[in-house]
């Protein structure tokens, strides 16, 4: 009888628990909102159901939740193509097992804050473009049995605190550009011993249950540890170290590689697991004891279960809605990457007021951005962009994003590119702007349509149309990774002294500023001004085919000098279908106003044009065999036109 009793007790108090335990507490949903935040590109839109206000997040994808739904044991979600990084606030997640975001293309440090997540046994955040160091704190993991870090871009020694890690069994690390030496801990003379001694030893010598590790193709140095050498050659070759049987890098690219020390690295605050006192207490009980007592425990808590399911049931709502409005001191632990722009030149805004005469120079503005121009003390002239957005909006989410664009906009260098010369990053007053090379003609928007366009002659705008396709090659056929121009257009091309156009993405303010959006409910502004975000009917080409179509229409807006859509007359390239595989009409595409232009690069024109803005885009050719196209079909010789054309005289009188 008492048995049974026991029994009914248990079973109510199970249905108790997971009745009180239907909602996750509420660090554990702000660091999986936290985690969404950080994303900025989800092209398969995975996180589409992660939403607070709709749904349990125990059932959003990816995530695996305890069989009472009071705890997240897993996050999982690989190749998913994810942009973004990885939110320190993940190590909330105390209970978290799994930890797998492999396949991604994640940026950023990884978190010294994932070493708090005592009970996590996998840990893959390989195949991403993560950098920097591995953090030490890793070496916290004490229940971890898998790491995964392979093809990254990781830097810096290997932590010996991965010597604590007395389960894991898999490590991989191969694929990044790791130096030092590995980190045995122990010596070969004192390996036999290392057990018998009370030293706080750290090093891959302790952890006795590897079973497969990758140490390949980073920069070690030194030589393979002795406890290692049961591990594949493979797993340590394309390295630097010190052997003839391995496949190791050329001495030119280990030249700046870090020398080994011969001394093992201790960490005084590690104990090993061995010294660890054993407690021996008392004999069991009977188990009909043991099952009556914790059943009484359990009728003892009861009431106090009873009391926190009903407070839990509340605050439901109130601790799922708002998660993500982080007060100041949360923002200040968000990771800035310190390695991201150092090579990167940072002004102060006080040097670009003075270049600028007071910001008062204004060449140009958006609903989102005010572009002066400015002349360096003793350097080029410069065409500065400021980005209008109020400080109260901007996130160490929307920083790291911002440090991200900077140093992509900073590794661009063709005479086709706009180069940019560096950015400008102040607290007081907010502060953030890039700092451009000017040129000095403008933009091939305001030639076209605001200034006399009809002073182009066909050879400048044949040119010009090269230029644009050169420059497109380079971005994307000679960057890795290739790089897109946000909005694609007239706009986007500068004009140098020469005229030679260069692709200038200042659009690309407009994905921090749709960001800054989402996470807000006011509107943006800078020193009280409101700025608007445009509405987004027209879609942004974000990716390589989309700028292919872009530049078809920009072609097409060369040769007729008529923008890309006009109220009155509708888009560009829907009245251009009648004429461009026409060849009896053809001609009435181009620009009235220019009288002298040569059929045959019409004709060229044409073609590209038709095979860019072409909807089937998988036949579509690259912008590398577009612009061999122009180039070799097109004759931009001046000497072509002299003959016909006073204009071209003009022009060529201009240049000399």
């Amino acid at each position: 009888m008492r048995f049974r009793t026991s029994l009914l007790f248990l079973g109510f108090i199970s249905t108790l628990s997971l009745v009180a335990s239907d909602t996750l507490p509420s660090n554990e949903v702000w660091a999986l909102t936290s985690f969404k935040e950080a994303i900025y590109e989800d092209p398969y839109a995975v996180l589409s159901n992660w939403n607070t206000l709709d749904s349990d997040p125990c059932f959003w994808f990816g995530i695996e939740c305890t069989m009472a739904q009071d705890h997240v044991i897993k996050l999982n979600i690989s190749e998913s193509l994810l942009k973004g990084f990885l939110a320190p606030e993940l190590g909330q997640i105390t209970f978290l097992q799994e930890l797998i975001l492999h396949g991604n293309n994640l940026i950023g440090i990884i978190p010294k804050e994932l070493g708090v997540l005592e009970s996590l046994k996998e840990l893959d955040l390989g195949m991403n473009r993560l950098s920097g160091p591995i953090p030490p704190e890793i070496g916290n993991l004490t229940q971890v049995v898998s790491i995964n870090l392979q093809s990254n871009g990781l830097t810096g020694r290997l932590p010996p605190e991965l010597g604590n890690l007395r389960y894991l069994q898999e490590l991989r690390l191969d694929r990044n550009k790791l130096q030092g030496p590995i980190p045995a801990g122990v010596s070969s003379d004192f390996a036999s011993n290392m057990y018998a001694s009370n030293e706080n030893i750290t090093g891959f010598c302790l952890s006795s249950q590897l079973k497969v590790a990758d140490f390949s193709y980073n920069f070690l140095v030194g030589t393979i540890p002795k406890c290692l050498e049961y591990l594949p050659r493979l797993s340590f070759q394309g390295n630097c170290l010190q052997s003839n049987e391995l496949n190791q890098r050329p001495s030119m690219q280990c030249a700046g590689a870090s020398p080994a020390k011969s001394q093992p690295v201790v960490n005084q605050n590690h104990q090993p697991a061995e010294y660890v006192p054993k407690h021996h207490g008392a004999p069991k009980p009977a188990w009909l004891l043991a099952l009556e007592i914790v059943a009484g425990t359990m009728v003892g808590s009861l009431f106090l279960v009873a009391v926190l399911a009903a407070f839990q049931r509340c605050n439901k709502k109130s601790s799922i809605i708002i998660p993500w409005k982080k007060s100041a001191s949360q923002k200040d632990h968000i990771y800035i990457d310190p390695d991201v722009l150092k090579d990167v030149r940072s002004y102060s805004r006080q040097e670009l007021e003075v270049a600028c005469e007071d910001f008062s120079n204004i060449i140009g503005s958006s609903p989102d951005s005010v572009v002066y121009k400015g002349t360096m003390k003793g350097g080029p002239e410069i065409a500065v962009i400021s980005l209008c957005i109020k400080e109260e909006y901007w996130t160490g989410y929307l920083e790291l994003y911002f440090q991200r664009e900077v140093a992509d906009l900073a590794r661009l260098n063709h005479e086709n590119t706009g180069k940019l010369l560096g950015y400008c990053r102040e607290s007081t007053p907010f502060t953030r702007m890039l700092v451009y090379e000017y040129a000095s003609n403008g933009t091939l928007h305001d030639y076209l349509h605001y200034e006399e366009g009809c002073q182009f002659s066909w050879t400048r705008r044949m040119k010009i149309a090269i230029g644009i396709a050169r420059g497109l090659t380079y971005l994307q056929s000679e960057v890795e990774p290739p790089f897109t121009i946000s909005e694609l257009n007239s706009s986007a091309v500068y004009l140098t002294e020469e005229f030679s156009p260069k692709l200038v993405d200042f659009e690309s303010w407009k994905t921090i500023l749709e960001r800054s959006e989402k996470n807000s409910s006011g509107s943006l502004g800078s020193q009280g001004a409101v700025c608007v975000l445009p509405n987004s009917l027209e879609a942004r080409h974000l990716d390589i085919k989309g700028n292919i179509y872009a530049f078809g229409v920009l072609l097409l807006e060369l040769i007729s000098g008529r923008p890309p859509y006009c109220r009155n007359k509708g888009y560009l390239v829907d009245w251009a279908k009648d004429y461009l595989e026409k060849p009896e009409v053809m001609s009435q595409l181009v620009d009235p106003e220019l009288k002298h232009f040569r059929y045959d690069d019409l004709k060229v024109i044409c073609e590209v044009i038709t095979l860019c803005i072409n909807p089937d885009t998988t036949s579509c050719p690259s912008m590398r065999e577009l612009c061999s196209m122009l180039e070799s079909r097109i004759d931009t010789s001046i000497s072509v036109e002299l003959k016909s054309s006073s204009l071209a005289w003009a022009e060529l009188e201009l240049l000399s």
